[in-house]
């Protein structure tokens, strides 16, 4: 694949949904099985979709087997090995803490257990981002920023995110906790423009600040949230496709990242669940590329996803250098056919 040995940085992964096919086959049998997924081949099928809600419902099932500190550590391991083995070299990934406490999964003892295993594998950067998962509530949201904000130095959470319900949970409910997260010095994403329109993605910049938008691709069915993305440069966390894989776009030809490159939005790949799509960065990058976008705006957007990691200023120039050189190299390569 023409870009699977580009380094890559990746700014909306769910660590849940990152995990190996065959890692969480693993976790299955270590726990005498389920009658749903016989065999992995079985477990592959699970995840396909009928639409978002099916996603989600798939989402719950598959989380019924992450019971215990040492089946996060085991599966964060795997998770930094597969996207090592990518060449994603720098990752910002959430957690959803709270979809864990029937476990009596602490949060700040889970997010330790995933550092734990991400530290195995030397190959790539990590930072967590915890998910407040939206259908909690902003009370529950609450309680779980307490904890993240006490381990967050030492498990290396940069920023939180809200995933979960869009359409039935707007973002505006969260805003006080938004505003303490902030001043804790972490950073602020949230998911919207997916399952819900681009109102939700107004919601997300007018009473939450976030720093980014998840997905964001729904803006471009109003002008004025559209702009305003693009005017104030507001990084964009594109899974193009996860969306094709749970019914929210169509298809590659009337998905609407191509507007959002085509106006000027910044826009960054991500794979979002990758196990449970069956898809990669790289794939998306190659994607795009068949349907004409040269080398230029798919350098483009791999400097966009360096520019807006909240990773350190040291690290970005790193980050920058690496890929970089990379292109350099690629321009060196008679066989390397520029467009």
């Amino acid at each position: 694949m023409r870009f699977e040995s580009m380094p890559k940085v990746e700014l909306h992964l769910h660590l849940e949904g990152a995990i190996p096919v065959a890692t969480m086959w693993e976790l299955i049998e270590g726990r005498g099985g389920h009658p749903d997924v016989p065999d992995l081949e079985a477990l592959v099928r699970r995840y396909e979709y009928r639409d978002f809600a099916h996603f989600i419902e798939t989402w719950i099932w598959m989380n019924q087997f992450l019971d215990s500190y040492d089946a996060f550590q085991a599966a964060a391991e795997a998770v930094a090995a597969s996207l090592a083995s990518q060449r994603i070299v720098y990752a910002e990934a959430s957690y959803s803490p709270s979809d864990f406490a029937r476990f009596d999964l602490a949060p700040d003892e889970l997010a330790m257990a995933i550092r734990r295993g991400l530290d195995r594998i030397p190959h790539v950067r990590v930072g967590l981002v915890a998910d407040l998962v939206r259908d909690k509530g902003p009370q529950r949201a609450e309680r779980t920023l307490d904890a993240v904000i006490d381990v967050a130095p030492d498990a290396g959470i940069v920023g939180i995110t809200i995933g979960g319900s869009e359409a039935e949970f707007p973002p505006e409910p969260f805003a006080a906790v938004y505003s303490r997260a902030r001043r804790s010095g972490l950073r602020l994403s949230a998911h919207a423009g997916e399952a819900a329109g681009a109102a939700s993605v107004r919601g997300a910049l007018d009473h939450l600040g976030v720093d980014r938008i998840g997905h964001g691709i729904r803006a471009v069915e109003d002008p004025e949230v559209l702009f305003r993305l693009v005017n104030g440069n507001v990084p964009l966390e594109v899974c193009p496709s996860s969306n094709l894989a749970t019914g929210v776009a169509d298809s590659w030809d009337t998905h609407p990242v191509r507007t959002l490159i085509d106006v000027g939005a910044m826009v960054t790949i991500s794979s979002d669940d990758p196990a449970m799509f069956h898809n990669s960065v790289a794939g998306d990058l190659e994607a795009l590329y068949g349907l004409g976008y040269g080398d230029a705006t798919i350098q483009r957007l791999a400097e966009n996803a360096i520019e807006a990691s909240w990773a350190p200023p040291t690290v970005k120039l790193a980050l920058a250098d690496e890929l970089g050189a990379w292109w350099d190299g690629m321009a060196r390569d008679a066989s390397f056919t520029s467009t």
